[in-house]
């Protein structure tokens, strides 16, 4: 109902949130379209770490010092959390009621996550928070539609039972499958396809697409007339590239940030005895290999720093001829940990890749996110030591400024 909001777009690219906080009324392209970028005052995130998965975190710092307030919803002490003005935390899955897949992309079955205790300390579901939300704009009954925690699985069932009979997929009522049977495994009579009906039977089984083929040529994209996505597969030049291209001169490495294999994204950085098992020196590894490593005097397990202009790490690196020459590695989902909180440019301790990644759009049809053209310089790190802190979780503030880690019990007890 607002009126601070009229002449902009309601919807906008994710990728290019932190846009709308430090340039509002910016006009960007999107997907054929025009997006005027809102002005944000306040920010929510609920179930999301943009401290991780965002690109150029010192821009973030940036775009926090504009909003009015930052509230994060969520069950871990994130970065995002330390960064927030409140925080709301939210329920884990062993204390609410829920339904879940399983078999990933094959979709072997469903089974019922039962709440197995009760709420703790605080933490409340999503739902009820949101609702709550709701209720004092007035739009609780819009956001419920009348139904609680357990009315909202059973609508979901029920309409998920309607779609599956077109399907042949018969399922029992939500009451049977609740109470009784807790979980479904499908028959699969034969190993799972990706477009295995598309590619049996193109006409009565289409992709999404306008033609329902694949498509190297997409003339919906060509008729945007983008000049840097024109409906072909082409190359072309990048902001920065290494060896040789822009940039690389000052910055000569190319950092790749890939999936990690210890752990799901930021999720489960947390656990000291997953990180034992492939931390260097307490930092998230940097992989190097040996001719770049042997030019910087770097060796196996020393502490070095990763920078460029955007930002500065700390890793332990790992010498590889795994990796080719001019070429380092950081996984992405390290926990970001400045040694002066809320600088910019602070020193991340631990190995934040997104420090250093470049916070623009990858083309004016998908304004995604260009975390994989990055170019650093690595150098061995000589400076002071501080310790890891990310993963301390918060302190309770008590009386007359003082206050109490969290972990050692609630000075009220």
């Amino acid at each position: 109902d607002s009126t601070d909001y009229k002449g902009y777009s309601s919807t906008i690219p994710i990728a290019r949130f932190m846009d709308a906080i430090l340039e509002p009324g910016k006009v960007i392209n999107w997907n054929g379209k025009s997006v005027k970028l809102p002005p944000l005052k306040m920010c929510v995130f609920a179930g999301t770490n943009p401290f991780h998965r965002h690109q150029q975190i010192n821009r973030i710092i940036e775009g926090w010092r504009k909003l009015e307030t930052v509230i994060a919803i969520d069950n871990q002490w994130t970065s995002t959390c330390r960064f927030a003005d409140i925080v709301l935390p939210a329920t884990t899955q062993f204390e609410r009621n829920d339904l879940d897949q399983f078999g990933n992309h094959s979709n072997r079955g469903i089974i019922a996550m039962k709440q197995v205790v009760s709420p703790q300390f605080e933490a409340r579901n999503d739902f009820d928070i949101f609702r709550d939300l709701c209720r004092r704009f007035n739009r609780e009954a819009a956001f419920t539609e009348g139904l609680d925690e357990m009315g909202w699985l059973k609508r979901i069932w029920q309409e998920g039972s309607q779609q599956g009979k077109g399907r042949g997929i018969h399922l029992p009522t939500f009451e049977v499958f609740w109470n009784q049977q807790e979980y479904i495994e499908f028959d699969h009579p034969q190993m799972f396809v990706r477009h295995q009906a598309f590619r049996e039977d193109p006409d009565l089984e289409p992709l999404g697409t306008p033609s329902g083929l694949i498509e190297i040529y997409s003339k919906t994209i060509a008729d945007m007339q983008y000049d840097d996505c024109q409906g072909h597969p082409m190359w072309f030049e990048k902001i920065e590239r290494s060896h040789g291209g822009p940039g690389s001169q000052r910055w000569p490495l190319h950092l790749q940030s890939v999936h990690p294999d210890f752990r799901l994204h930021s999720q489960l950085c947390e656990s000291e005895t997953l990180r034992q098992q492939y931390t260097v020196g307490g930092k998230e590894p940097v992989f190097i290999n040996p001719q770049d490593a042997s030019a910087r005097g770097i060796r196996n397990g020393d502490i070095v720093r990763v920078f460029n202009a955007r930002g500065q790490v700390l890793a332990g690196a790992v010498v590889s001829d795994r990796y080719a020459p001019g070429v380092a590695r950081i996984h992405e989902g390290a926990w970001y940990d400045p040694d002066k909180g809320g600088d910019i440019n602070a020193l991340c301790k631990y190995g934040n890749p997104n420090v250093l990644t470049l916070d623009i759009g990858t083309s004016q049809l998908a304004q995604a996110t260009s975390a994989h053209t990055t170019l650093v310089e690595i150098e061995k790190y000589t400076g002071p030591m501080d310790n890891v802190t990310a993963f301390n979780g918060p302190v309770e503030m008590v009386a007359q400024c003082e206050y109490v880690p969290a972990s050692q019990g609630n000075p009220h007890d």
